[in-house]
């Protein structure tokens, strides 16, 4: 391991971080965020760089494409052919028989206000082994990573099965893009045995963390209208009722200001035994920041005391949050007016089983109902993602993720569940009902993906792709 780890350590530094401060550089916020993706020519710009990168790598047998569907963002697909087959290296490995794929993707989040002084989205800062800047760790490094994993067990002599590394443009939308190209390459690709997704997170940065579930999401636009021109809210006020009230109360259908509960039942599931146990041993061994440490500004408390409840709250309970208003003028440009209207852009959370397609129809039962004073109420969901449990775990591939984090950062790795979505995970766990998954990540501590100062952990990045090698090389070695 410590060959391989200074293999990694040389080729991260030498090529792949000047390669990830050019792709910061790059705006390709993903196509839900940016409508004139194609025009702008960003998303072009950034796969193009990856895509030249991964060309130059010293891999034999390595092929790259561009795979591309009309009026779709285009998709990498990486193939690697499998070495200690017979007559090669590691003499008895059934490398030669399996295909392993890796995810990762390259578009992005938007900007968002709030980074902090030097720093910005789009130009890249090292400090120390940090590098700041927009889409770097969600998801930049992942095609950088499962490449140079594979480089290094070439350079270390050790097998690997078949590797198809696909990268797509669309994720940060929900991937709304991928199934046609998966459905496109179903036979190039075949019937991996093992995923691995390298778009999550990591609850320290001192071990291996695999992620045990994601939620679900659902999302969409809630508009009440009242007037049809704005008006002095001193004549109107108290007589025309404000667009703002109704909007609350039609929210209280749906949760519970006080404590913030959902109170549609289509969006709980019940949540297994073998859940809670692992929320307590996560609370046992991190204490009560399990669940994630925040900025929360002075004074203000988490919304449970209860440090297990925490962890389920954010991993397997529904939650709605408000991500977007329109209708409503900057503080410092608010006349004394009573708005015509207010809209609201909602995201839901769901737990990992629920349908998706269920809880948006509850969610439409509840918002198209009478309107408080008969106002215009506008419900507009959108495409919603299923969550992910992952199945149980092989003893090999156990074996070979506490192996393989022993040795890269000392300590065996951990399961945990994660808050957020990846939608391609639900579309794999159906595609490939059989393969064992590993879902990880460098997402961790104060990293802020989607927020202000994201930034890539440079020693995780490098142990999780050494991570990442143990594993290719102990499937290719597996029993049975």
């Amino acid at each position: 391991m410590a060959t391989t780890d200074a293999f990694l350590h040389e080729v991260w530094e030498r090529d792949v971080v000047p390669t990830l401060t050019d792709y910061v550089r790059i705006p390709n916020k993903s196509p839900a965020f940016d409508p004139g993706w194609r025009e702008a020519r960003h998303m072009d710009r950034a796969v193009t760089l990856v895509e030249e990168w991964c060309r130059g790598r010293a891999i034999p047998g390595l092929t790259v494409e561009r795979h591309e569907l009309d009026g779709r963002t285009p998709v990498l697909v990486i193939e690697v052919p499998a070495t200690g087959t017979a007559g090669g290296a590691g003499n008895g490995s059934r490398a030669g028989n399996d295909t392993v794929l890796l995810y990762g993707h390259v578009d992005k989040q938007p900007e968002m206000a709030g980074w902090r002084e030097g720093l910005s989205a789009w130009e890249p800062v090292r400090e120390g082994d940090r590098i700041y800047g927009r889409g770097v760790a969600d998801d930049g490094y992942a095609a950088f990573s499962a490449l140079t994993a594979i480089e290094a067990l070439h350079d270390a002599g050790r097998p690997h099965a078949r590797c198809v590394v696909v990268i797509e443009a669309s994720e940060e939308s929900g991937s709304p893009d991928l199934p046609a190209h998966m459905t496109a390459l179903a036979d190039r690709i075949g019937a991996p045995s093992l995923v691995i997704g390298l778009d999550s997170g990591c609850a320290t940065y001192d071990r291996l963390w695999v992620t045990s579930s994601l939620r679900g999401l659902v999302g969409g636009t809630l508009r009440v209208d009242v007037l049809a021109d704005g008006v002095h809210s001193g004549a109107a006020g108290g007589i025309v009722p404000s667009s703002f009230r109704i909007i609350r109360k039609l929210l209280e259908r749906i949760e519970d200001a006080t404590t913030g509960e959902i109170l549609l039942p289509a969006l709980h599931a019940d949540i297994p035994p073998h859940v809670h146990a692992a929320a307590v041993a996560l609370v046992e061994e991190l204490g009560p920041g399990a669940a994630g440490e925040f900025p929360m500004v002075d004074g203000m408390r988490p919304a449970t005391s209860d440090a297990v409840e925490r962890v389920l709250a954010g991993t397997w309970r529904p939650q709605l949050a408000v991500v977007g208003a329109d209708g409503l003028p900057p503080a410092a440009n608010a006349g004394n007016v009573l708005r015509p209207f207010t809209a609201l852009s909602l995201s839901f959370r769901l737990p990992p089983t629920v349908d998706p397609a269920a809880a948006q129809a509850a969610i439409s039962e509840a918002l198209d109902g009478e309107a408080p004073y008969g106002a215009q109420v506008r419900w507009r969901a959108s495409e919603g993602a299923w969550g992910w449990a992952a199945p149980p775990t092989a003893p090999w591939l156990a074996a070979a993720l506490d192996e393989g984090s022993t040795a890269a950062f000392g300590k065996p790795a951990r399961f945990m569940g994660e808050g957020g979505t990846i939608p391609f995970m639900a579309m794999l766990g159906e595609q490939f009902p059989d393969a064992q998954f590993v879902i990880t990540g460098v997402l961790g501590p104060e990293s802020n993906a989607h927020g202000p100062n994201e930034f890539l952990d440079l020693p995780t990045a490098e142990r999780v792709t050494a991570c990442v090698a143990d594993v290719l090389a102990a499937h290719a070695q597996r029993e049975g």
